[in-house]
C-alpha cells in the first residue's frame, strides 16, 4: 500500500513540462483545463495499469513463498517423526539388551545348578557302578558254586540263596538303569541349557566387539615415551676382535644405523639373520613381529624353536637364535603394541631365558611402561605350544589356549602369538584363541600390531 501511495504521489510530477505549452500554442477549440485534464486521466491509467500488474506480481511472489514455506515446514514434519521413531527404536534396543544380559545371567546360575545336580549325579552313578562290580564278583562266585552243583545235588537252603541272590542283583541293575536314564535326561537338559547360553552369547558379541574398540589405549593414562635408562651409549667397543657383530646394539655402533635384516653371530653360535630396528639412539633385535595376520603361528614346536616367518614382514625368529642371543649378557626385553584405533603403547621387562633342558623357561621384572602389566613377574613361565603337537612334548594341558606358542604359568589370557582376531570377525569370540593384551585385573586390549625386541644392558660384555 504504501508503495502504491507513493506512486500516485509521484505521477503528476512525472508529467512532461513541454506537453503544457503545446497546448497552449495550438489553437484549438478545447481549453487548456480540459486537455490538461484528460492527458491526466491517460497517465492515471497507465499507471493503474502498472499497478495492476505489480500486484499480480507480488500476488504470484506470495503464492511461490508460501509454497515455499509449505514444503520447508512439511520437511521439519518429516524429520521430527523419524528422529522420534529412531527414539523409539533406540529405547526399544536398550531394554532388549538388558533384558538379554538378565536372562543370560539367569541361565548361567541355573547352568551352574545343573552342573552341580550332574556331579552329585555322577558320584551316585560312581557307588552304583563299585555295587555292580561287587555284585559281579559275587555272581561269579555263585557261577562257581552252580558249577560244583552241578556236579553235586544241591540243597534246599543253597537253591533259596541262589534265588534270592539273582532276584537283588536283578533288583540292582533295573535300579542302575533307571539312574542312567535321569542322567541322560540330565545330559540332554544340560545340552539344552548350554546351546541357549551360546545363542545368548553370539547375541551379545557385536556389543563385545565394540566394547572391544572402544577399550582403546586412549582411556589409559598417556605417558611421554622416554629412552630407556639401561640403553646407553658403549664406553668401550661392542664387537669383537674377529669383527663379527653379537647382536643388532654391536652392529649399530660399528656404523650400521639403518633398520633393516642384518646377520649377526653371537659367541659360541652360527652366523643367522635378524631384523634390527633403530630407535632411541641405538639398535634393537627384534626378535616378533606382527602386522596383518599374513603368518599363522599356530605352529610346531620344532618351528618355534627353530623360527618362522619373513623378516621383513610377519615371524618369530626362534627360541634357539634367542637364547644364543642372551646368553652373552644381561638384556631389556621390550615389547610394543598397537590397537585398533592406532594408538600405541609398550612395556619393558628385565629377563632371563633358560636353555633347551629347560623348556626355554623365562623369568621377568617389570622395569618400565605406559600400560598395566599382563605377565607374571619373578615366575618361571614354561615355553609352551598349543594343540598342534599332538605328540611332542612339552603341550599346554591348559584348555583355555590351542593354538601359537608362549611362555605360560597359568590360564592367562594374554598369548601374543595367538590367532589373529579382528573387530570384523563373526561368531562367538574365543578370547583365549586371539591377540589380546589382558592384565590379571583389567579389562581386554584387542591388538592390530605386536613387535618383541631385546637390548644389552650391559654394552661391556661384549668387549
Amino acid at each position: 500500500m504504501k508503495i502504491i501511495a507513493v506512486l500516485l504521489f509521484l505521477a503528476p510530477l512525472a508529467l512532461p513540462a513541454p506537453a503544457d505549452k503545446d497546448f497552449y500554442s495550438v489553437g484549438s477549440a478545447a481549453s487548456p483545463e480540459t486537455k490538461s485534464r484528460f492527458a491526466m486521466l491517460d497517465d492515471v491509467r497507465i499507471l493503474a495499469n502498472g499497478l495492476l500488474q505489480l500486484g499480480h506480481g507480488l500476488k504470484d511472489f506470495v503464492h511461490k513463498t508460501k509454497g515455499q514455506i509449505n514444503d520447508i515446514f512439511q520437511k521439519l514434519y518429516i524429520f521430527d517423526r523419524s528422529f522420534y521413531e529412531l527414539s523409539l527404536q533406540t529405547s526399544e534396543i536398550k531394554e532388549e539388551e538388558e533384558q538379554l544380559r538378565q536372562t543370560t545371567a539367569r541361565l548361567q546360575i541355573n547352568n551352574e545348578e545343573i552342573k552341580n545336580l550332574s556331579q552329585e549325579m555322577n558320584l551316585k552313578i560312581e557307588d552304583l557302578i563299585q555295587n555292580k562290580i561287587q555284585l559281579q564278583e559275587q555272581v561269579w562266585g555263585l557261577e562257581d558254586k552252580v558249577t560244583k552243583l552241578a556236579i553235586s545235588q544241591p540243597s534246599v537252603q543253597e537253591t533259596k540263596e541262589i534265588s534270592s541272590l539273582k532276584a537283588f542283583v536283578e533288583q540292582q541293575d533295573n535300579d542302575i538303569k533307571q539312574l542312567l536314564r535321569i542322567v541322560e535326561d540330565q545330559h540332554e537338559q544340560l545340552d539344552r541349557q548350554h546351546n541357549q547360553i551360546m545363542e545368548l552369547e553370539d547375541k551379545l558379541n557385536h556389543i563385545e566387539l565394540l566394547e572391544l574398540l572402544e577399550n582403546s589405549f586412549l582411556e589409559e593414562q598417556q605417558e611421554a615415551e622416554p629412552i630407556p635408562s639401561a640403553v646407553h651409549r658403549p664406553t668401550a667397543g661392542t664387537y669383537r676382535a674377529d669383527g663379527s657383530a653379537a647382536d643388532c646394539t654391536a652392529l649399530y655402533h660399528t656404523g650400521v644405523q639403518t633398520s633393516g635384516v642384518y646377520t649377526i653371530q653371537p659367541n659360541g653360535s652360527e652366523a643367522f639373520n635378524v631384523y634390527c630396528e633403530t630407535k632411541f639412539g641405538t639398535s634393537w633385535t627384534v626378535i616378533q613381529k606382527r602386522v596383518d595376520g599374513s603368518l599363522d603361528f599356530n605352529q610346531t614346536w620344532d618351528a618355534y624353536t627353530n623360527g618362522f616367518g619373513d623378516l621383513n614382514e610377519e615371524f618369530w625368529l626362534g627360541l634357539k637364535k634367542i637364547y644364543s642371543i642372551t646368553q652373552q649378557g644381561n638384556y631389556l626385553l621390550r615389547i610394543e603394541l598397537q590397537d585398533w584405533r592406532g594408538n600405541r603403547r609398550h612395556i619393558e621387562y628385565s629377563f632371563s631365558l633358560g636353555g633347551p633342558s629347560t623348556n626355554f623357561t623365562l623369568q621377568l621384572a617389570r622395569t618400565s611402561g605406559s600400560i598395566p602389566n599382563a605377565l607374571p613377574e619373578h615366575a618361571r613361565l614354561r615355553f609352551s605350544i598349543g594343540d598342534t603337537e599332538l605328540f611332542t612334548l612339552p603341550r599346554l594341558t591348559c584348555p583355555c589356549f590351542s593354538s601359537g606358542g608362549w611362555w605360560h604359568s597359568e590360564c592367562e589370557e594374554t598369548n601374543l602369538n595367538g590367532n589373529y582376531v579382528t573387530p570384523r570377525s563373526r561368531g562367538r569370540l574365543d578370547r583365549g584363541k586371539g591377540l589380546y593384551w589382558k592384565p590379571k585385573k583389567g579389562r581386554y586390549y584387542l591388538l592390530k600390531s605386536t613387535k618383541i625386541m631385546i637390548h644389552p644392558t650391559d654394552l661391556k660384555s661384549f668387549d
